[in-house]
């Protein structure tokens, strides 16, 4: 019997209802147009974001895919349409978010001639992708997005990109879809060596001053619990990386805090002062390293990663161990001894008393009424109780939330990392509320950043999404400035903002709004915006020159940090 004949851009449709694909974020144009044609068939089954600008589309789907634990999927036209998304693939790369760029392309015979909306996305995402492909034929439609979401989601997660050509959407073909489940050469799940282990926990039983270190990695592989089951037999103190915030509660008493530039002091400074040196699911980054040559050089390093790329990269590891956080844990878990390391722990607390009062004293002196970033990340966790979800944007206020709000659920914590975006936040939240929509998403920005993307309230208000938005706004590019001040002998070129009527724009598309001003009126306006059933913007005006401290300069070790 001779099997149904239907279009390519029909196939690409039907291979993602195959994938079990719900949500699509999306702009379309020319070179896309059968695509979004054979949509209108299926949106009944299918839902699309039509979004304000592609990038908005890739953070959408970002945040989509880490509050979901699913695959985002993203359509876009050629030329300005893919150069769009280049950001938010190279974010999602560095980020290990999978993700699944699905782009028209001008008609092969026009390939490589300049044509109108042209652009060889191939070659220009191919080193912030995980895989990309250049579709020509209808045929290979099927069999490519099959390969697409396993490569996406196996192993250490990223972007793809598949590139289709208009006249392959047009093409006639015959339609069988078969789920991918192995790649020649490619082998994402890591066979680690038992004696790897062995060694290991031989370490971790020997060890007086043994400290954990816990990345996104844990969060990738949903080893939440093998983690607290872990800690607790351990009695390991425990740090986060910014994108390993929420894989431990901050409420658990083996969490000390958060490593990096803006972490925490004791965090910081026992990296320097352990005797083994455990790492999971993390990449020894430079923002939580500084001076690689004087970072726990007296540490017996374990490092464990899905990556083995990243094993010996940056830091020597005396056993790096090529595993998936989970396996590694739960194998871990039964050859580790029970213990409490009592008075290494207290050592943390210590250090996190005397990082309180210093603060405490260089606190800024400002008037009673005015309002400090902290302060409303502080009674923002007291009023959500560390459990709903927090989407961040870049700068003072990313680091002031990071270190401040507790985040007691498992991929509530969502933020720009390795690449830093600006912009990051606004779109990223709503793919967060369409990934988890029973759960209450809170965007925090700041009056810069949020402007990136600002276009994208276009899109709550057409989807009718109930994203919280709350903007600390200082008048400044804060980090920047905050930079110039200790670095640049207070010359703040080009850092301060004019900004427009935040609430006025945020009315404009139908959003409720609020502006805040004096301290004494914070809560209640929290408050009131927790309590909207829909989409609401808060707009924060913040003391205009605070900073953010800790700090740990750049060059500098782990061990010198500015507290002021």
């Amino acid at each position: 019997m001779q099997q149904e004949q239907i279009t390519g851009a029909q196939a690409v449709i039907s291979s993602l209802l195959c994938e079990e694909v719900e949500t699509i974020f999306g702009y379309p144009g020319g070179a896309i147009m059968p695509i979004y044609d054979a949509l209108y068939d299926k949106m009944d089954e299918l839902e699309h974001i039509l979004v304000r600008h592609e990038q908005g589309a890739i953070h959408a789907a970002q945040g989509f895919a880490r509050a979901s634990g699913k695959v985002g999927v993203v359509f876009a036209t050629s030329g300005p349409g893919a150069t769009n998304l280049i950001t938010g693939l190279a974010d999602a790369y560095i980020d290990s978010t999978p993700v699944v760029c699905i782009i028209g392309q001008v008609a092969s015979k026009l390939l490589g001639t300049d044509a109108f909306q042209e652009t060889d996305v191939i070659g220009i995402s191919m080193p912030i992708t995980k895989w990309n492909y250049q579709v020509t034929k209808a045929s290979e439609i099927a069999p490519t997005i099959a390969k697409a979401f396993y490569l996406a989601k196996s192993g250490r997660p990223g972007p793809v990109v598949i590139d289709i050509t208009k006249d392959a959407q047009f093409e006639m073909t015959s339609f069988e879809y078969q789920q991918c489940f192995n790649v020649r050469s490619y082998f994402p799940i890591p066979q680690p060596d038992l004696a790897d282990f062995i060694r290991a926990a031989d370490l971790i039983n020997q060890a007086e001053k043994p400290y954990l270190l816990v990345g996104q990695g844990i969060v990738l592989a949903n080893a939440e619990q093998e983690l607290k089951d872990f800690v607790e037999k351990t009695g390991i103190p425990t740090a986060s990386t910014l994108l390993g915030l929420g894989a431990l509660p901050n409420t658990h008493p083996n969490f000390c805090g958060m490593l990096g530039m803006h972490g925490d002091y004791a965090a910081n400074v026992k990296t320097n002062e352990c005797d083994v040196l455990i790492a999971i699911g993390m990449r020894f980054d430079d923002r939580v390293t500084g001076d690689v040559s004087r970072y726990a050089k007296q540490a017996k390093v374990i490092h464990i990663d899905i990556d083995a790329a990243e094993l010996n990269k940056i830091i020597p590891a005396k056993v790096p161990i090529h595993s998936d956080a989970k396996t590694a844990l739960k194998t871990l878990l039964g050859l580790v001894e029970p213990k409490t390391h009592a008075n290494w722990l207290a050592e943390f607390v210590q250090g996190k008393e005397y990082e309180q009062e210093q603060l405490l004293k260089q606190k800024v002196e400002v008037a009673m009424e005015k309002i400090m970033m902290e302060d409303v990340v502080k009674l923002l966790t007291e009023l959500t109780h560390g459990e709903v979800t927090v989407v961040t944007d870049v700068g003072q206020h990313q680091m002031v939330t990071a270190r401040n709000y507790q985040y007691n659920e498992k991929k509530t914590n969502i933020t720009s990392g390795g690449l830093g975006t600006m912009g990051f936040a606004l779109p990223a939240a709503i793919g967060a509320k369409l990934g988890n929509p029973k759960q209450t998403v809170i965007a925090i920005a700041g009056d810069a950043g949020f402007q990136m993307n600002i276009q994208e309230l276009g899109t709550i208000m057409q989807s009718d999404i109930a994203v919280k938005v709350i903007i600390l706004n200082n008048s400044f590019l804060g980090m920047v400035r905050q930079w110039q001040q200790l670095f640049f002998e207070k010359r703040y070129s080009f850092t301060e903002m004019s900004n427009p009527n935040f609430v006025g724009i945020a009315q404009s598309y139908n959003i409720k709004g609020n502006k805040v001003e004096q301290a004494s009126d914070l809560k209640q306006a929290l408050e009131e915006m927790l309590a909207h059933p829909s989409a609401y913007l808060l707009e924060v005006v913040v003391e205009k020159e605070e900073n953010v401290f800790p700090m740990i300069p750049t060059g500098a070790s782990v061990s010198e940090v500015l507290l002021n």
